[in-house]
């Protein structure tokens, strides 16, 4: 057997071959997914029309959708520049010296917000950031029920054309995984220890998430998605491969959290390139557990895999009080450290308020919150309470930026808001 280095050539060649193969079942059955919505240049060319903010706009105004005229007044104040820019934003923390600071744009933050669970929240965010001169995410991630929020007066639509008017990414968890109710022996928390494993996409669980992407892609314009299982991460990647447009980020819920696993991760991203070396992976959301100096070390292997430009590593600021962490919960200073050492293409991301504030509260953020119908939350009298906990995620995200500007670092905020 002829051996290259630490991987075997003809093991390489028997995976490619397998995955080469339309016969296979892992290639017959996503291609036979993709036919059901044309081929692959004609599911991106759909996607991208059904992606643009005038379509948008168009299919809101014609079910009555009370949105469009929040759309309209968020593109009001875009273009009479009603936003902070970054030179008074950082004139507002630095003072006289802004002025004469250089600000390293190669290492730049994004600023990650997490989750925008409904569309007024956006607003309510937009309206506060013009009043107190506050930065807007230049990222922004969903993790609503997909079918609720598509019936939800366009709810779907209108938070795709604000962030696009925005000039920020967003990401949408689509409903097909674990949670789902498709692993019949789990049952919520009386089964908890069962999850470790994963949330999970079971059986045929990732050709139906590929068949869930294709039409909210096709239908919606979505792009990117949340992925929280290897078989979907797989799946995505081949679809790609395929022709079809699609990028996803790995959630936490992965817990990728050391280098072996990332290494995983990467080759597979690898080997599942396109040949102008693109690749479906958009980012990794590393696990909470991950210390500074693995964190340094993922971006080492990032930058020899040549993969730099193009997985961005994304980290946990802040997180849910309640729920998934033990409080209180901080990383900023592990993000400071990092862009210190020049780690460019990194996310930081506010999935709660800073802990100060949070246990102030009367309802602090829980990550289970995410997994209420919009219905029971309305029941239950908490619709103001999530959003109070939303506002506070912008506020532990402005305060980043503050820290990040103090030290001549600089940022990606909502690019289509904030003029230079």
């Amino acid at each position: 057997m002829s051996c290259g280095g630490i991987f075997c050539e003809e093991a390489l060649r028997s995976l490619n071959c397998y995955l080469a193969d339309p016969n296979s079942k892992l290639v017959r059955d996503i291609s036979n997914v993709i036919k059901k919505y044309g081929s692959p240049s004609e599911i991106n060319e759909r996607a991208c029309e059904a992606r643009k903010v005038p379509n948008l706009l168009q299919r809101l105004s014609r079910i009555n959708s009370p949105y469009l005229k929040d759309l309209e007044w968020l593109m009001e104040q875009k273009d009479r520049r009603a936003f902070v820019s970054l030179s008074e934003f950082r004139a507002k923390v630095l003072g006289e010296k802004a002025s004469s600071m250089q600000f390293d744009e190669s290492t730049a933050v994004t600023l990650e917000i997490s989750a925008l669970q409904y569309f007024p929240w956006f607003i309510s965010e937009a309206k506060r950031a013009i009043e107190k001169r506050e930065l807007m995410p230049g990222r922004y991630i969903r993790v609503r029920n997909m079918r609720e929020q598509e019936h939800d007066n366009g709810d779907i639509m209108a938070v795709a054309a604000a962030t696009q008017i925005a000039g920020a990414s967003w990401v949408e968890t689509l409903d097909t995984k674990g949670t789902d109710g498709s692993n019949i022996h789990l049952g919520g928390p009386q089964t908890l220890t069962g999850y470790f494993t994963g949330v999970g996409q079971p059986n045929d669980h990732p050709v139906q998430w590929v068949d869930e992407y294709l039409y909210y892609a096709t239908n919606y314009g979505v792009r990117e998605v949340l992925n929280v299982n290897p078989g979907s991460v797989l799946a995505g990647m081949m679809l790609y491969r395929l022709g079809v447009d699609i990028k996803f980020k790995i959630s936490v819920f992965m817990g990728t959290d050391n280098l072996y696993y990332l290494f995983i991760i990467f080759a597979l991203a690898k080997m599942l390139a396109r040949e102008d070396g693109s690749t479906a992976l958009s980012g990794i959301n590393v696990s909470n557990s991950v210390n500074a100096k693995t964190l340094l070390a993922m971006a080492q292997m990032r930058r020899d895999l040549g993969l730099e430009d193009k997985v961005r590593i994304e980290h946990h600021i802040t997180e849910a009080y309640k729920s998934i962490v033990i409080q209180p919960y901080c990383r900023r200073d592990d993000l400071l450290l990092a862009v210190e050492h020049g780690i460019p293409n990194i996310s930081a991301k506010h999935e709660g308020g800073d802990p100060e504030d949070e246990v102030k509260l009367d309802h602090p953020s829980d990550i289970l919150d995410y997994f209420r119908a919009k219905a029971e939350v309305e029941e239950a009298g908490d619709l103001e309470k999530l959003e109070q906990n939303y506002i506070y995620k912008h506020i532990a995200l402005n305060r980043t930026a503050e820290e990040l500007t103090k030290r001549g670092f600089s940022f990606v905020a909502a690019t289509g808001l904030h003029s230079r």
